[in-house]
């Protein structure tokens, strides 16, 4: 599996496009002045994230993805990898839309549970990702149609301007857990974690064969 498929399988399970998936994919190294492929400028405030802070979306991770007879989300450290992507792939938009949603989620799971996300149990955690899930949807589709309109308005802009001064398209950002839920599959199915004990993986693959036999409940492969 590619990134690009890879991203495409992620962005199928979360109902909408990745976020930063662009400079993951090409491993974008921005240059405006060699004129190589454009993103917007990150901001770095915010970054490194505390211990606390990777140990939560850490938790978070392990709760969408858990240790079963296979290693969970956790074991792949899925919240560093967040940092990185959400401090390189990111938008400054994007990295304001996450940051703010971390830093909320305490408070969010105090004003339901009285208590912090780490003394959840299996059930409460279920039961606030589902409320969470159904928040996303909401909000995910109010952000596609106001980016509908800003999209032309953006396209009727560009029909005036020379091609020197067009300005590129940038989504709004979309709900901090469909941002978490995207990074927790794309960093466990790009981990050795994920690929060699969920996935079945091949270091150097061999001929390409299109009719391997199959036998139920075998892995799929990375």
């Amino acid at each position: 599996m590619n990134r690009r498929e890879l991203l495409q399988m992620v962005a199928a399970m979360t109902g909408t496009a990745v976020m930063g998936g662009e400079a993951f994919a090409l491993r974008i190294d921005i240059d405006a002045d060699a004129g190589s492929p454009h993103l917007p400028t990150l901001s770095h405030a915010g970054f490194p994230f505390s211990a606390r802070e990777i140990n939560l979306l850490d938790d978070i991770a392990e709760t969408i993805i858990p240790k079963t007879d296979t290693p969970g989300a956790k074991a792949a450290k899925v919240g560093r990898f967040m940092e990185i992507m959400v401090r390189d792939c990111y938008t400054a938009a994007q990295q304001e839309a996450f940051l703010e949603g971390l830093k909320n989620f305490p408070s969010l799971c105090h004003a339901q549970y009285q208590k912090s996300f780490f003394n959840l149990n299996a059930k409460q955690k279920h039961a606030l990702f589902v409320s969470l899930e159904k928040e996303a949807k909401h909000f995910n589709t109010g952000q596609s149609e106001r980016d509908q309109e800003r999209r032309q308005t953006l396209e009727t802009e560009n029909k005036d301007n020379n091609f020197a001064l067009q300005k590129d398209f940038e989504s709004l950002p979309k709900h901090f857990y469909t941002m978490v839920k995207q990074l927790t599959l794309l960093g466990f199915f790009t981990s050795e974690t994920g690929a060699t004990k969920t996935l079945r993986t091949v270091a150097v693959p061999g001929r390409y064969d299109g009719n391997v036999p199959y036998i139920k409940g075998q892995r799929a492969w990375a």
